[in-house]
Parts: C-alpha cells; structure tokens; sequence
C-alpha cells in the first residue's frame, strides 16, 4: 500500500486529473460584437450570444480512408485581439502515411456579429483521403426550425430533428439560416458542396455540417500541388437578449418527486491473458456489479478456454454472465457447439448477445435461426440483438421482429474528437441514442454493451477488436481511464444513460490498462500509462458508490452547466446520496437547490487521489466538509464529490 501511495505522490498533476496534458488543450476568450467564443487549437468552439450557445464549433477536418482523423502540427502566426473582434493567423500541417497536406487559416470576428473562418491549402505530395475540410458543429436542439438554400437558389424551410437521424439531416448547403432567442443567424459555405448529418449516431451531442456530401465516392486521390479553399461566413443580427458574461455559479436542482430505478450495471473481463487472482476477485466482488461481459468468437477454435475461464471468473465474482456470441456464416453448428459448452458447465447466464462477425448488426435470418435454438436450451435466457459498434450501425439497420428480448449497442466518445471538452459534450448524446432507440425497439429493452472511454476498434474497417501489435501504447487504451477525469466522465454517463432508460449497462473492464484497477499486473507501458501494480483508478469509487445503494432510487437532477458540473442523485425516500464532479480544471462555485439541510461532502480530488489509489478502504471522511443545501460551496478541479444527508422538503 505504501510504495502504491508513494509512486502514486510522484505523479506530475495533469496525469492523476485528466492521464495526458495532450488530451487537454488550452483556450483564449475572443468575442465579436455581441458574441463571446473561445479560441482553441485552431478552432472556434462555444459561440455564443449571452447565455445563449449558437454555434457549438468551427473547424478543419482532415479524415483517412479509414476515416481516422490526422491531428495536424499548429503553427499561430499571429493573434490580435480587441474588445469586440479578432483576428487568428494559423498554418496547420496534416502528416499521416497516406496524407501530406498543409494549410493556412485565417479567422477573424467583427465588432458587427460577423465571424469568418477561411481555409487555404495545398496538397504537398499525393495524398488519399475521405475528407479535407471546414465543419460547424451545431448544438442540439431538436426541433428548431431554419432554412436551407440550395446551391441552386432554391430554399426549403425544415428543422432539426428531435430524434437521431439514420440519414443526413439536410443535403447540397449554400446557406442556413435560423433563430437562435432574439438573434438571426446565418451560415453561407463557399468552396465545396456541404450537407449535414446527426453525430447523435456516434454519441456526439451535435449536428455537423461538412464537406464533401458522402453519396460522392471515397477515397479520394489527391495530386501533388492541388490547391483547397474553403470558407464559412457566420452572421448573427437583432436585438440580443442575455448577459454578455455567463453566470459563475452552477446551480444544480433535484426533482424529487421524479424517480426512477437504477439499470442494471456490469463489466467486462479483462482483455489481458491471465486469469483475475485472488486479491482482484476479492476488490472487485465488493463492487457487487450485476453482471460480467466476456466476447467469445465462436468461429475461433480457441473460443471455449476463454469461456471457461470467463465462467470460473464470473463465479468466483458473484456476477451473473452477459456472453456476446460472435459467429460467422456458420452460425448454426457454432451455436449447437455453443450450446454443449453451456450443458456441462452450466455457468449463471443473464443474457446473450448475437452479432455477426463482419455485418452492422445481427441479421434478422441469422437471428431466426438460432434464437429458438437457444431458448429451447436455455429456459428464460434473454437474448439481444444489435451492432457491437455505435448506435449508427443498428439506427440504419434496424432489427426486424425474430423473437430478440432486447436490442444493444455500444458507446464511445471518440469517434470524431478525443479532448476533454469534446468527451464532456458527449455525455450528453448517450442519452439521446436510448431515447431514439426506445422508440423502435418498442417493448424490447435497449442494452448498451460496452461503454468505453476509448475506441475499441474502427467501426468503419472491422467490427470487432483486432489483436494488439507492436510495442506503442495501442489505440484500444487511453489513460484518462486511470484519471480523476476518468470518473467524472463515468459518473456522467450513467447519469445519462440511466435517465434515458437504458435497462442495462456494461463498462470497461475488471484489471488492467481498460480495467477500474491495475490488478497483480505491472503496466505495459509505464511512461503512457503511468500505474502502478495494485492501484485503484478513481472510476471505481464511482461504481463502489452507485452499486452500493442499487436498491435506492435515482431522482431527476439538472445542473444548470452540464459542460463544468454534474451531478447524479440517489435516495431511500429520507437520505440522499449526490454523487456530483467537476470536469474542468478550475474551482466550481455550485448551489444545492433541492432541499434544506445540511450534507457531508467527502471529495476525491489530486490531495487525495494518492490515498484513494493506494488503499480501497478509502472513504474520505479525513477531508470531510459540512455543506449546507442553501449555500455556495466549491467544487475542486476534476473532483468527485460524494455527498449524504436528509432529504428533508
């Protein structure tokens, strides 16, 4: 315990609040006119008129033929600033193997609401790509009305969509134009064709207007010295209501009369090859998860050894199974062999998900097929069907009736982005695929199976993990997993996910570089992910908190500032337990309005993070502090916040 404490001591502070300081750029406030924004490498993000957000992002997006995303080396050139416009010179270099591209940018904002953000680039050796260019990230706001011009002249008056769109939202952009409060707004694109499509499918809580419209074919191949400009005008007019500076203050309010039962949570087992020791199977059985996820492969030979150790494991633990069965086009015999395992070990099963190993989601016939198959020998196994990718894959391809219990999915923030900021906003979207995906899954419950802070694979090239090669720190992994971050965007998502009404949830995994602890094993990768052998990452409060007051109810919360604060919470009908975090790195003045009372807060927060990692009786009471419903009180940077007391009206 101690050597864990004393290595825990001499991590640098950006590695115990959010893994790695590249995850968590910088930003300068520029304003223009009336409209405050910040400026963050080489973006716009947060336009917005008083306390009204208008536009989420503007930016450059350089994507691969496997649409993976080419992070570019920024160059400023120069910034000038005044009290109500702007001007950013950037030079931006995109470098990947098949990608040598660079460009100027030029972003300027006016004393008259104008922002303009231009793009000027030039193909530096023969290039291939999906995408080169501008985007706008709009928040969402289902329903809002606006007008779309057309490249030729025509308009059509539309809206956004409340649910998630399987298709582009609007097509063949010259110009957008809607009301946002008391503002007129207007986006006009030069250079390209642009369209828009629902990021609610890969759990972005946005809707992203872009170029060059996907019905035309990729990849691309780009010549040596083609040059590429593109330009986005933005306009807003009127009379503008709200202040010119945010409130500081969070204010989070509960509803108590608004309940609801929590779903039911599990984990998944360790994708590293030794099996949980004893010391593992004692911390996470306390946890008391409702069910543990193995993947067996069944067109794989070596598919039973996994399944039997995943079957002692889940034993040893007291979780019930969640299997996701993977079969190829020989579906049939692989599920009699399946079956066979199943009637000699009889492990605890609490529900099997069917996918096949190369298609979007489960076919109907597949599904058919081998459905009553299990059943017969399974009595009362609930089976889903579904996508082991994003919610994209099943919103385009939705199942059809075959007997299926429930449908599932699974979730990430990633699949565009990968700063902090940008996993924050997301949290807000996992919400929006249950809800959308309770509206076609009728009475069925929609699973969502895994969540997962980092990408397991590309969706777009394979649909399923691929084995990990070479020395560097694989994709699959992202140490913000081990952050005090790391548990602020956990708590947030079952926040989320649980409001929605999500029947059940399965995250990361038990040990490991993906687990909720180190385990009994060193770190593969010291320097990248900093652990230390028997460490405890944060995210495990989260789920020793939640798991232990299941049998409470959840109540309705709303934190006025979900991108700085949030909060989920619990109770028995008399006390109240809020679990309530702090993404930012900076401290959050909060308001409780909910009840009056006092409450002990107990935080885990960078002083306490070396005590809390190394020891997992960790409670906090050491740093307790006294709060009183109708006060202000300060959140820490990156804090979780468990906080109890009388719920008393």
């Amino acid at each position: 315990m101690n050597s864990i404490r004393e290595f825990a001591g001499t991590l640098p502070a950006e590695k115990m609040q959010y893994g790695s300081s590249s995850n968590h750029p910088g930003s300068t406030k520029m304003r223009a006119g009336k409209l405050t924004m910040l400026y963050s490498e080489g973006s716009l993000r947060y336009i917005s008129c008083g306390n009204m957000e208008i536009i989420r992002m503007i930016f450059a997006a350089v994507r691969d033929r496997n649409w993976l995303t080419v992070k570019p080396v920024i160059t400023v050139k120069n910034i000038d600033r005044t009290e109500n416009s702007f001007s950013v010179v950037i030079n931006c270099i995109y470098q990947s193997d098949e990608i040598n591209f660079c460009s100027d940018y030029l972003i300027t904002g006016g004393a008259d609401n104008t922002i303009s953000f231009e793009m000027k680039g030039n193909v530096l050796e023969k290039s291939v790509r999906n995408r080169i260019g501008l985007c706008v990230l709009h928040p969402v706001e289902g329903g809002k009305s606006c007008v779309i011009e057309h490249s030729d002249g025509s308009r059509e008056q539309t809206g956004f969509p409340s649910e998630v769109s399987p298709n582009q939202v609007f097509r063949n952009i010259k110009s957008m134009s809607w009301i946002s409060g008391s503002a007129s707004c207007r986006l006009d694109f030069e250079g390209d064709v642009f369209e828009t499509e629902d990021q609610r499918n890969w759990s972005d809580a946005s809707f992203k207007t872009y170029s060059t419209p996907l019905s035309l074919p990729y990849p691309v191949t780009l010549e040596k010295g083609t040059v590429i400009f593109q330009k986005i005008t933005f306009r807003a007019e009127g009379n503008f209501d709200g202040d010119d500076e945010q409130d500081g203050i969070t204010q989070v309010k509960l509803f108590p009369d608004v309940t609801y039962r929590l779903p039911s949570i599990g984990i998944c087992q360790s994708s590293r090859p030794a099996p949980l020791g004893k010391k593992e199977i004692k911390l996470l059985r306390s946890i008391k998860f409702d069910h543990y996820r193995a993947d067996l492969h069944l067109y794989r030979p070596e598919w039973q050894v996994k399944a039997t150790q995943a079957s002692v494991e889940s034993s040893d633990l007291g979780y019930q199974m969640e299997l996701a069965l993977f079969t190829d086009d020989g579906a049939p015999g692989q599920i009699k062999e399946f079956i066979r395992w199943y009637e000699e070990k009889r492990p605890s099963v609490s529900s099997l998900l069917l996918y096949h190993k190369s298609l979007p989601v489960t076919p109907d016939p597949l599904a058919l097929e081998v459905i009553p198959m299990l059943k017969e020998s399974i009595p009362g196994i609930r089976i889903a069907t579904g996508t082991n990718a994003n919610f994209a894959q099943i919103n385009r391809n939705r199942p059809g009736e075959t007997g299926n219990d429930n449908i599932c999915y699974s979730v990430h923030p990633q699949e565009h982005a990968s700063d902090n900021l940008t996993l924050a906003e997301n949290l807000a979207a996992q919400a929006y695929t249950v809800q959308s995906a309770r509206v076609f899954a009728g009475e069925k419950g929609v699973l969502v199976s895994p969540v997962t802070i980092q990408r397991r694979f590309n969706a777009n090239s394979s649909l399923h993990e691929l084995p990990r090669t070479g020395p560097e720190l694989p994709p699959q992994i992202d140490s913000r997993i081990m952050s005090l971050f790391g548990a602020c965007w956990t708590l947030g998502s079952i926040k989320n996910l649980s409001e929605a009404g999500a029947e059940s949830i399965t995250y990361y995994e038990t040990a490991g570089e993906r687990g909720i602890i180190q385990g009994e094993t060193d770190s593969m990768w010291p320097s990248s992910f900093p652990s230390a052998r028997g460490m405890i990452f944060p995210l495990y409060y989260i789920f020793r908190s939640v798991l232990g007051s299941k049998s409470w109810n959840a109540v309705k919360s709303v934190s006025s500032h979900p991108l700085k604060v949030e909060c989920l919470a619990l109770t028995d009908g008399k006390q109240g337990k809020l679990i309530m975090v702090n993404f930012t790195d900076l401290i959050q003045p909060v308001t409780l309005d909910c009840c009056s009372g006092l409450f002990r807060n107990r935080t885990l927060d960078i002083s306490s993070f070396a005590d809390a990692v190394s020891d997992s009786r960790w409670t906090g009471t050491e740093k307790e502090k006294i709060v009183h419903s109708q006060t202000t009180f300060e959140l820490e940077p990156y804090s979780v916040n468990f906080i109890e007391g009388w719920l008393r009206h």
